[in-house]
């Protein structure tokens, strides 16, 4: 697997009042802020950020700096890739005992547990034996199928029973010693989260904070416009745009199979694995984009819409009034199914 909205605001005219000697003179309205744009690596894809500046931000270049740094914490914590990562010594561990664990990879841990539990399962952080036997993890092989007698094997270290966090303690517990844990459908999200963070402290109210497609925007752009995010056509052989929406004071997040995956003998396997057959998902669901107050939630909620399916996602979704937009390959063509929550969302691009 690689885990209350509020609505986007109207647009608006800014007028300066500037202060004049002992009275005050309406003026012309200022010209926009432009925006700043910084760019880099992490965590194995691409970051962008575009802000309005504010009066007390760092420049440009000491912004950048804190950005880099706080992404580089982030992927030494929860990376296993990196194999000296908190996460990765954890996964090493052949232990059932306590074990300390820092603040952030508790959070996650925390988040990661209560959205598998509302998705009945379908997000599952163990699910790391599976997807590194199918060479979607840093353990590669070539593409292969693997030995259903292995799945099992991997199966049976995998499910949401199989950690726990102290709510008495900075601790963790795996309850097989052999427990390996994958955050890479989370961890990206919280970087963004983070990321956004470290913006408001700075005084920062217009931003947009992107890491490899998870995407959370806070007030509006230049020119005072909501931001424009595009929701990819889920291709494998180009990159067009599916459909755009205006958004504010909110993150997004879609998870597709048209990426990352192999083919054998006419056949995709996609990345996203299946907790509970431990083989990719097969639902014909090519796209799921989903918006929440947070891109960690928004992250992890894409990736368990893309393991439930259009039919049994729908019906989580608009239980729990979670905007998602699902788009489900019909031989060939594709269908778009949304829940009433993303309606509203649609509705005022349209507008």
């Amino acid at each position: 697997m690689h885990p209350s909205i509020p609505r986007p605001r109207a647009l608006m005219a800014l007028i300066v009042l500037l202060a004049a000697g002992f009275g005050f003179s309406l003026l012309n309205p200022a010209p926009p802020v432009a925006e700043l744009h910084m760019s880099g690596r992490t965590m194995g894809t691409t970051y962008n950020v575009k802000y309005r500046s504010s009066q007390d931000a760092p420049s440009l270049k000491a912004m950048q700096i804190e950005v880099d740094t706080l992404l580089a914490e982030i992927n030494h914590t929860m990376s296993t890739y990196d194999t000296e990562s908190e996460l990765s010594r954890l996964n090493r561990l052949r232990t059932t005992d306590w074990v300390p664990a820092s603040a952030p990879l508790r959070d996650v841990l925390k988040v990661a547990l209560e959205i598998g539990a509302q998705s009945e399962g379908a997000f599952d952080i163990t699910v790391g034996p599976l997807v590194n036997l199918w060479g979607f993890g840093p353990e590669v092989h070539p593409d292969r199928i693997p030995l259903e007698t292995d799945i099992a094997a991997a199966r049976a270290r995998s499910g949401l029973n199989k950690i726990t966090i102290s709510e008495t303690q900075p601790a963790i517990r795996k309850h097989r010693p052999d427990v390996f844990l994958d955050l890479s459908a989370i961890a990206k999200g919280y970087g963004v989260d983070r990321v956004a963070e470290l913006m408001t402290a700075h005084g920062i109210e217009h931003y947009m904070v992107e890491i490899g497609g998870e995407v959370r925007v806070r007030g509006l752009k230049e020119h005072d416009t909501p931001w424009r995010i595009a929701i990819e056509k889920p291709l494998s052989g180009e990159r067009s745009v599916h459909t755009v929406l205006s958004l504010s004071d909110i993150a997004l997040a879609t998870s597709g199979d048209y990426r990352n995956f192999f083919e054998i003998a006419g056949r995709r396997y996609s990345h996203t694995i299946n907790p509970a057959t431990g083989w990719p998902v097969d639902n014909h669901l090519v796209s799921v984009t989903v918006l929440a107050d947070t891109s960690m939630r928004a992250d992890a909620w894409a990736t368990a819409f893309q393991v439930l399916g259009p039919e049994r996602g729908m019906a989580i979704a608009e239980r729990l009034n979670l905007p998602v937009l699902f788009v489900i390959d019909r031989d060939g063509q594709f269908e778009e199914r949304a829940c009433c929550a993303f309606q509203r969302y649609r509705k005022e691009e349209l507008s």
